[in-house]
């Protein structure tokens, strides 16, 4: 995912008030209570504890005559993990007017830090019981994931945030979960979301557009985009259905939408069926210039203007890598942008390029005239770095040595039984590290240890594997 990035800033945790006209009442110290934080070792602050997300229900009325006010009404439906007298989620901005849990209010809502809102409900939540928790709310979208376009509609996407800028979430790609998107907009626009499409509506000026998607999602993976769309429909080769939608200014180039289908047939035969529902793009033309080049929003990637086979295969890519098998945690970005950027190179083999003399002689080539190109660990690489652009260029030329050195038959077993072993949840660089071996019965701790934990280039064994050997005595290797 090739994207302009904001970083997280963290400020200090200071609780306010949220104006709802709740009262609020200090809990006693041996109450049982959810926090903030899913225990990222990068973002802190992000996601929860105490509660595993099943739905979110994210209803929003946008006006683009009026832009950056949104009203919004999110119903999010979990389970407790532990008892809990108090919970959290993660917005930023907005005026929270209501908080219900189950329908009853909540006792008490504060705000903490930079994105936490402190729910306590009115009676406590026993371990593994099923609970709703609806938010109202309306303001300003002020999160890095909110992208105003120049003719007043909008798009939210970012990495690894931007949910919070439009729904409350547990806000951590750990805490996967269903989605349903209901926006009205004013008669004339488009709304387009993930999944399928439901039922469009319209009366009284307004019309209201509604999508579904059913399978897990991590919450940086849904999007909305708003704008006078063109919207193309069309089908898989399996008959799932495609959805295109160009914004007013980009290009809407027919041969490579028509590609699409040969594209995700090409990927399923090497990872596995495609994975969701639905899928096309979202192509947006005249944002505020702040937001990615393109994001793997789930079953329909959005891009900016335009898109291409290249670019096509490698957010389709993440389809099965980020989105149906997904991070643990972000150190673990390789097993999302190192695969998506192999399979472009995939896409090059398919129509006859030989990858051993082209590409991974021009990358090792490339290494030796850049003395940081290996500086980048690809697993735990580091706050700040879990997009770094090593994981595209040393991140797929580690996934061609693996391959040479397993052999195609167990690599691409390997990538098939990933996909099957942890379809729809999360899984960790190291348990890929186990699989890998398992699968080629090989000892390949290390070649994991120079490729995906090293900051050198790996010695000549690990770079030049297998048919690579021809490479080594023409190519001097990096120092």
């Amino acid at each position: 995912m090739p994207a302009r990035r904001k970083q997280h800033r963290r400020i200090t945790a200071v609780a306010t008030a949220v104006a709802v006209g709740i009262v609020l009442t200090t809990l006693p110290a041996s109450a049982a209570s959810g926090g903030s934080g899913a225990g990222d070792p990068y973002y802190p602050d992000d996601g929860n504890f105490g509660y595993d997300v099943t739905h979110y229900d994210v209803r929003v009325n946008y006006d683009p005559a009026r832009p950056r006010h949104l009203e919004g009404d999110t119903t999010m439906q979990a389970v407790a993990t532990q008892g809990l007298d108090r919970l959290h989620l993660d917005l930023e901005g907005f005026q929270v007017t209501s908080v219900t849990v189950d329908g009853t209010p909540a006792r008490a809502v504060t705000r903490e830090g930079k994105h936490e809102l402190v729910i306590t409900p009115a009676r406590p939540l026993a371990k593994n019981v099923r609970f709703s928790v609806r938010v109202r709310y309306s303001g300003e979208p002020v999160g890095e994931g909110w992208h105003t376009l120049t003719d007043g509609g909008a798009n939210v996407t970012g990495e690894p945030h931007s949910a919070t800028a439009w729904y409350p979430a547990n806000d951590h790609p750990s805490d996967k979960a269903t989605f349903r998107l209901t926006a009205t907009v004013p008669t004339g626009w488009t709304v387009v979301g993930n999944g399928r499409p439901g039922a469009t509506t319209t009366g009284r000026g307004t019309t209201t557009f509604r999508w579904y998607e059913d399978r897990p999602m991590a919450t940086f993976l849904s999007t909305m985009a708003i704008d006078r769309f063109t919207v193309r429909t069309s089908e898989l080769s399996d008959g799932t259905p495609v959805v295109h939608a160009y914004s007013p200014g980009a290009d809407i180039d027919p041969e490579a939408e028509a590609l699409l289908p040969e594209v995700i047939d090409f990927l399923a035969s090497k990872f596995g069926p495609y994975p969701f529902s639905s899928a096309g793009g979202i192509v947006i033309a005249g944002d505020d210039g702040s937001g990615p080049l393109a994001l793997e929003t789930q079953s329909r990637p959005t891009y900016h203007r335009k898109f291409f086979d290249v670019s096509m295969v490698h957010e389709n890519a993440h389809q099965w890598f980020g989105n149906s098998v997904s991070l643990s945690d972000w150190r673990d970005g390789c097993l999302a942008e190192c695969f998506a950027q192999y399979a472009v190179q995939l896409w090059y083999e398919k129509f006859g390029d030989d990858l051993d003399n082209g590409f991974y002689r021009a990358m090792v080539e490339e290494s030796t005239a850049d003395p940081d190109f290996w500086t980048t660990r690809l697993y735990d690489p580091g706050q700040g770095r879990e997009l770094d652009s090593a994981l595209y260029s040393k991140g797929s030329m580690m996934l061609h040595a693996l391959r040479r050195t397993v052999g195609d038959p167990a690599f691409f077993a390997t990538l098939r039984r990933w996909q099957r072993d942890h379809r729809y949840g999360n899984a960790s660089w190291p348990q890929f590290e186990t699989l890998a071996e398992e699968i080629s019965g090989n000892d390949l701790n290390g070649f994991f240890a120079a490729w995906a934990h090293g900051t050198t280039a790996p010695p000549k064994e690990y770079l030049f594997p297998g048919p690579l050997a021809a490479l080594a005595p023409t190519v001097d290797p990096p120092h």
